[in-house]
């Protein structure tokens, strides 16, 4: 939907991959001055939505791997098996127009349909309750992604481990800013700048009072240092199903089951790797359906029973209809521990 009726982002939405994508503008669209790009054009079957495709992947509005610009594309950066590169994506007419920069270029376009949801399967979802049907009915555009890479959906995630958003976004940023190298093409040259992740040497090589500064303590740190050490095992979870990527990525110490669902559900698309162990989505999934704001994950998992085989599609939508409880407590208190 778009103008007065499209619905406006919140926490709880943009948490559910709702990242709002301007429809197209003459102004502000990025100069193209750094050599030429690689095009690919790919036409989806059905309604294709930007934002909630690509949202799950941005770690908050600064990530410096993900932007959105006015003339209505998406950027992101990756470190792809054959290098790094920079993909621009956007919608034209009927049809999606995808340009790639950098060593990386020919692969981010060959896995562009597979970024976009063509493997997902959405029609497989049958709607139980009413929230649920609504919020599917008002985002025809959801697709589930699968980037085919790992360590770059695991080492943020490693990073939101029992601290907030907020604290978690910040170090990201500030470690991919510091340790990371300038996206190639147009969008290194940005007023700022985008970059790409840093290569698994580099994570290993960050000292340790780097990691203090970014407010990552010990145990984040060294659970994202034993990743880095066994990345190429990892990254070869991409070709395995879902359920058997988790195994291998919870051998890592430190690499439990809410990780692991939160890397295979962008890594691989799973549709039913409903996220377990948070603190938030059991009261709020639990809200939405039974207006029981104190459940628990088991509750959880019970009232997502219905959805066996796409919980988490049924848990985005819930987050995407941004139902949730009212606070009866303070947030949870950000600490700094740079400042220490």
């Amino acid at each position: 939907m778009a103008g007065r009726f499209a619905p406006r982002p919140t926490r709880t939405t943009v948490r559910g991959g709702h990242v709002g994508v301007p429809a197209g503008a003459a102004a502000g669209i990025p100069r193209q001055a750094a050599g030429p790009a690689q095009v690919r054009r790919w036409v989806p079957q059905g309604p294709l939505d930007l934002g909630l495709v690509l949202g799950p992947l941005r770690r908050g509005p600064g990530d410096p791997t993900f932007r959105t610009t006015p003339d209505g594309s998406v950027w992101r950066t990756a470190l792809t098996p054959v290098g790094p590169g920079t993909l621009r994506v956007r919608a034209c007419g009927g049809e999606v127009l995808g340009e790639a920069w950098g060593p990386g270029a020919q692969w981010l376009l060959e896995q562009l349909p597979g970024m976009l949801g063509a493997a997902d399967d959405p029609d497989a979802f049958v709607p139980r309750h009413r929230v649920v049907a609504l919020a599917r009915h008002r985002r025809p555009g959801l697709r589930l992604t699968r980037t085919g890479l790992v360590l770059e959906s695991l080492i943020p995630s490693v990073l939101e481990q029992k601290v907030t958003t907020d604290e978690a976004y910040r170090a990201w940023r500030l470690l991919v800013r510091r340790f990371g190298q300038p996206a190639p093409g147009p969008a290194g040259a940005f007023e700022r700048p985008m970059w790409v992740v840093p290569e698994p040497r580099a994570w290993a090589l960050i000292p340790s009072w780097e990691w203090h500064r970014a407010g990552v303590d010990d145990k984040r740190a060294s659970t994202i240092l034993r990743a880095v050490r066994v990345a190429a095992r990892l990254e070869q979870a991409v070709g395995m199903p879902a359920a058997e990527a988790r195994a291998r990525l919870e051998v890592v110490p430190g690499i439990g089951p809410w990780t692991s669902a939160e890397v295979v559900q962008r890594s691989h698309g799973a549709a039913d790797a409903v996220t377990v162990g948070d603190l938030h989505l059991p009261g709020i999934v639990g809200w939405a359906l039974a207006r029981n704001r104190d459940a628990d994950d088991t509750e959880m998992l019970r009232l997502l029973e219905p959805y066996a085989g796409q919980r988490h599609r049924a848990a985005r939508l819930i987050l995407l209809s941004g139902q949730v409880p009212g606070r009866r407590a303070p947030k949870m208190p950000r600490v700094d521990i740079g400042l220490l």
